[in-house]
């Protein structure tokens, strides 16, 4: 028998432990790259600078990109998205100055670019629409344990009183941890999969996906959720140095809203049921808002750790139900493309919103980025309030004695529904 879509999610696990080595090298990485920096002599405005290139190279890329997955393969931009990270990486550490560190950290950049455009794109492709949520939110549990790891990994390498030789180090050591991901990638993309994708048809022009219902909501959304997430591992580390706490603090710190994260994403599917999406997504922008704000209180090391365990389980819903929102609501031919789309805003955030935070650093003092994110957030909320609802896939009917599924939803095995 054909696998379907949702049959088998043996690929889905193995995508996860990839994103998860993936993520870590980058999470361990950008932070490094932030001590490396500040030893080299870089100030507020470089390090802004320096986190704006990480998007900017795979800004122009990401279109293109989708373009091609949705008539092809996503399988093989895993491989090429991992080989650039743990690239861009190994040379952040052996570079000498702050413009090499920009450039490579672009090539990470535009590595992460590729392994989520292929693997967001693979989730979309093998998953029945009412189980998109789910996988999505699975998914993304690979960046929150590479967000959880990373960071520790990070500050336990980084410190003494030779942090430019620690940090470079750090980021050969997140390139290494990286290349592991390549061992998960093997099968991974079904072959009915990639058949039902090279379905001939005119291509879907761009204004077309943004004006769809829900598109340009998904996108905001997570341009906001991500910039949160970029700012805070980006800009945490500037705050303890001003605030007098030890790089492996920051490091628990970080690992914390990672793992916060997690256990958002691990429940997601019971709050879904108990508020519904748009309530769901407009209850945890608001008080991601809110205690974005809170950052840039003085607050002492365990209040500060509290509230970055209630952020990480807000910033832990955007993420994974905007990929839906925009999957849902975009023309089913051009999804891979939409996908790219939300990323390029993403992108575009991350760009914008370093570069921002490094100006009102520079200005108004290291705390005042987290204002500006959480007038971001709040923006979120509002938005995600009146947005349309995703059209309802039909609910997967019980599977009875013969392990027979409803006509409106593809076949299952009994016992894979998580």
């Amino acid at each position: 028998m054909r696998p379907r879509p949702g049959g088998n999610r043996g690929w889905l696990l193995r995508l996860v432990i990839a994103f998860s080595f993936a993520q870590g090298a980058v999470s361990m990485a950008r932070p490094a790259v932030s001590y490396r920096a500040l030893a080299l002599g870089a100030d507020e405005r470089a390090v802004g600078v320096i986190a704006g290139v990480y998007a900017l190279l795979p800004l122009f890329a990401a279109v293109p990109l989708g373009r091609r997955t949705d008539h092809g393969r996503c399988a093989p931009l895993l491989p090429v998205g991992v080989v650039l990270i743990s690239g861009g990486c190994a040379l952040s550490g052996a570079a000498g100055s702050l413009w090499a560190m920009a450039l490579w950290s672009g090539v990470m950049g535009l590595g992460h670019l590729c392994f989520v455009i292929g693997a967001q794109s693979l989730v979309a492709r093998q998953s029945a629409p009412h189980e998109q949520d789910r996988n999505f939110g699975h998914f993304t549990i690979g960046a929150s344990l590479g967000q959880l790891v990373g960071p520790i990994a990070a500050g336990a390498v980084i410190g003494g009183s030779d942090m430019a030789h620690s940090s470079a180090v750090a980021l050969v050591a997140a390139g290494a941890g990286g290349a592991v991901a390549l061992t998960s990638l093997w099968r991974i993309e079904h072959r009915t999969a990639v058949k039902s994708a090279a379905v001939p048809g005119a291509r879907v022009p761009v204004g077309r996906i943004l004006r769809a219902r829900g598109v340009p909501a998904g996108m905001l959304i997570s341009l906001s959720v991500l910039s949160a997430t970029d700012i805070l591992t980006a800009y945490l580390p500037v705050v303890g140095e001003h605030r007098g706490i030890a790089p492996s603090v920051i490091g628990v710190l970080l690992s914390l809203r990672a793992a916060a994260t997690i256990a958002c994403r691990l429940v997601l599917t019971p709050l879904l049921r108990l508020l519904g999406r748009t309530a769901l997504l407009t209850v945890t922008c608001l008080l991601a808002a809110l205690l974005c704000a809170g950052v840039a209180l003085p607050l002492p090391v365990w209040a500060l750790g509290l509230l970055l365990v209630v952020l990480g389980f807000c910033l832990g819903v955007g993420q994974p139900l905007s990929m839906t929102t925009v999957v849902q609501a975009a023309p089913a031919e051009a999804r891979s493309t939409a996908l790219a789309l939300r990323l390029t805003g993403n992108r575009l955030g991350q760009v914008a919103a370093p570069a921002a935070a490094g100006l009102i650093a520079g200005v108004a003092g290291v705390a005042a980025p987290f204002v500006m994110l959480g007038a971001l957030l709040l923006l979120s909320s509002g938005v995600a309030l009146r947005a349309p609802r995703p059209a309802a896939a039909p609910p997967p009917r019980s599977a009875g004695p013969a392990g027979e599924a409803s006509a409106s939803s593809p076949a299952r095995l009994p016992g894979q529904e998580e």
